[in-house]
This record gives C-alpha cells, structure tokens and sequence, in this order.
C-alpha cells in the first residue's frame, strides 16, 4: 500500500475539528461524521428537478458532495485491475461563502489501482477559495492539486462524455479515457434517494455506461488497460442517521448490459436499511422495493483489528436474481482519514459480469 498525504492535511484536519468531526466524534454520528446534525445547510426534500449541467458543479449550500469514479480494467492478456478516483467536499460551516482562506469549503481526493496482487492508493487535501481544488460546469474539469476529471471537447451534456481521468501515488498512476452513448440515470426516485425512514436524503445520479480505455503504471510499468466505469454524484447536508453506522455498496455492471446499484445502511440495531436502481440497458432506471434486496454475507477477511465482510451473496427474486461476488483483492483496504474498504469485484450465478464494492465504518 502506499498514501500520498500533501501538506494540506493540517488545513483539512484543522477543518473537520471546527466542525466537530474528531475521529470520535465522528464516529458516533455514523461514518465520518455524516450523521450529525446539519443547521444552516441545505436539506434534501423530494421533487427536485435534477439540472444538467448545472448539478456537474458544487453545490456549497449543501454540507457534503463527491464526485466519484471506479473501472473494471484489463490488459491485453486478460488480467484484471480497478481503478477509483474520488473528490469530495465538505463545508466545516454553511453559507454565506466566505472568500480566499476564509472560505469553508475542504476538498479531499482519493485514488487507487487495485490488481490482485496488489492495492495502491493515495489521498489528498486542499482548501476552497484558493484555487486548489474545485469543479468548473463548462467546459466540465474536476480537480484537486494535479489529480484530473476534464471534458474533452466536445462534451455532450446528456452523458457526461467524453472525459479525460488522471492520478498519481507514489507508486501508481493511471490517464483514462471514458466515453458513452447513454444518457446520465437518476438514482432513487427521480434523483432523490432515501438513506432513512426518518428523512435523511441525498441528490443522487449517475453514468454507469462508461467505457474506459487507456494506461495505468505500478512502480513505473505502464499497462494498456480497456473495460467499464461507473460514475456516481451525490450531494447532501445528512446523508446518515445518526445510529446509522456506515453502508456496504454495490454498482455490478451485467454482461446482459443492464446495471445495478444497491447499498445497505448499517444500523446500530441491525434493522438495516436497504436501496437500490435496476437500470437498463435502455437507460430506464426502476427504483428496487427494500423488501425485495437480500444482501448476505458469506466470507470475511481480516485487515488489521477489522473484520470485513469480502464475499457476499446477493439475491433478487423479482429480478431472477442470485449471484455470488468476489473481490479480485480481499485487501483493498483504504487506509485514508476516514478508512474504508473499496475494490473491484466479480460476480457469478444466475447472472455475471463485474462491478465495485464499497464498505465503510468497519
């Protein structure tokens, strides 16, 4: 493994103190923090329009956003590899926006390359209002210090793409291309995705119609890489309950071309909350019934004093769905500020292809 921490990390930690997210303060209001309570931010209420290309932006009312990419990658002798590049922000106080160093904006990236052998990744910080990180809306450009996610002219507004994707470790980098056809899917009802029964929400799409082409390097050796890519955006002021302690969550890209989100919201009480999108091969996404998601368990891996649930079955007899999923590397373990676990996984049964898991607050 490797972390690349910049020296912003003193602003960023000097941040989320004022913002009463000590490690345990923030654990105590679900993972990172993002359970506690919200006033002066923006809240999240059903019925509104999502906006393109408005919503590729910031949305600095709100307390939280992140703009967040994984691939499903092979080289030309048919060995696998994943990718994640991720840029969130978070506001340690809410609007009015203050200028230059004052501004209350945190930004934080993070990046993998993941292969079976092997789990790399870095982190990075930086301060609003200097010009360190942000998100331009047209022509599109993501960004932290050197870490990219560009528009290549000319983009459609309807897809997001084509995009240009960059990040470096120490040892790891990775230049993407990512192209699509279909048009950008709304997660949840209409963009508005329920976490609880108590009103926590966030402003949730997505493109999981990428294909990636491009290299990525492992200590300096360059890898032609081609496969899948899902990007996530979601945006929100209490994306968690307070007793909601972290989520387990899945994009699965099926070789039928259909895909999936589902996510599981972990509570205190075991009464956990279920999610999730079957989106088409035609682009039409149909919100899942909790009831009808069964998330199983069925192997476990053992990193450091955590004790992570790596293997999981997953039915949906609705869908005629029951598939078995393995990560391609147990120990894709992100040991950032906030830790979790993130890797590329594959799946079998009555349905195969490929996809992400994500787990937090193990």
């Amino acid at each position: 493994m490797s972390a690349d921490r910049r020296l912003t990390r003193r602003a960023f930690t000097s941040g989320l103190t004022s913002f009463g997210l000590g490690a345990s303060s923030a654990f105590a209001q679900g993972f990172a923090g993002l359970g506690g309570e919200a006033t002066g931010f923006a809240p999240v209420v059903p019925g509104r329009q999502l906006v393109f290309p408005a919503d590729f932006g910031a949305h600095p009312a709100f307390r939280i956003e992140w703009w967040y990419v994984t691939a499903n990658l092979r080289d030309a002798n048919g060995t696998d590899y994943g990718a994640q590049w991720t840029l969130f922000r978070q506001a340690t106080a809410p609007p009015p926006q203050q200028e230059g160093w004052a501004n209350q904006q945190i930004w934080m990236g993070h990046a993998a390359v993941t292969s079976a052998a092997t789990h790399r990744f870095a982190e990075t910080f930086a301060r609003g209002g200097i010009g360190q990180a942000g998100v331009h809306i047209q022509p599109f450009h993501a960004w932290i210090d050197s870490w990219d996610m560009a528009a290549i002219a000319p983009m459609n507004d309807a897809t997001l793409a084509p995009l240009q994707l960059s990040a470096r470790g120490t040892d790891f980098s990775y230049a993407l291309r990512l192209d699509a056809t279909q048009p950008l899917v709304l997660q949840g009802d209409g963009g508005y995705s329920k976490k609880s029964e108590r009103g926590q929400a966030s402003y949730y799409f997505s493109q999981p119609y990428f294909s990636a082409s491009g290299t990525l390097a492992l200590d300096g050796k360059p890898i032609a890489v081609t496969g899948h890519a899902w990007m996530d955006r979601e945006w929100s002021s209490q994306p968690l309950a307070s007793d909601q302690t972290g989520w387990d969550w899945f994009s699965l890209h099926l070789a039928s071309g259909d895909k999936v989100m589902l996510f599981r919201l972990r509570h205190a009480d075991g009464q956990h909350y279920f999610a999730g999108n079957w989106i088409g091969r035609d682009g039409k996404s149909v919100q899942l019934a909790p009831s009808a998601i069964v998330m199983t368990p069925t192997a476990s891996t053992t990193i450091g004093n955590r004790k992570l649930p790596t293997q999981w079955r997953i039915a949906m007899a609705e869908r005629g769905l029951t598939i078995d999923c393995t990560p391609l590397n147990a120990q894709s373990w992100m040991g950032t500020s906030f830790p979790y676990w993130e890797g590329p996984i594959t799946f079998h049964g009555s349905h195969s292809g490929v996809g992400y898991l994500e787990m937090t607050g193990y």
